[in-house]
């Protein structure tokens, strides 16, 4: 299963819903730096210097690190969706259809009626 890194916007239902399943997924939260206004660059760092994926809801910033930083192990990006589980399995697919997220921006588009 992936190693993944979520960012603090990353919805907690969706972590617990990854775990379930068999994911290593840290949050900010569990290196205790919540609330404390992380820096995105400083996100993207750790998740580097871990080698694991990053989950987020800011695609814009971190999209713009994707093209800074091409090869990081992987950062995908979602929309916000009250469908946790939903959600939860649309990463857990985009994980296993890839060998490696390494250098890959992947977008997870919900509209919230689906």
């Amino acid at each position: 299963m992936a190693r993944l890194f979520a960012g603090e916007d990353f919805s907690a239902p969706v972590v617990e819903l990854l775990r379930q399943v068999g994911h290593d997924l840290l949050t900010v939260k569990d290196i205790g730096r919540a609330n404390q206004r992380w820096p995105d660059e400083d996100v993207f760092s750790y998740a580097m210097l871990e080698n694991r994926v990053l989950l987020t809801k800011n695609r814009r910033h971190f999209y713009k690190l994707h093209l800074e930083h091409p090869t990081h192990p992987g950062i995908i990006a979602c929309t916000e969706n009250p469908a946790f589980s939903r959600v939860a399995g649309l990463i857990h697919k985009a994980l296993q259809l890839h060998d490696s997220l390494t250098g890959k921006f992947i977008r997870i588009y919900q509209s919230s009626k689906s």
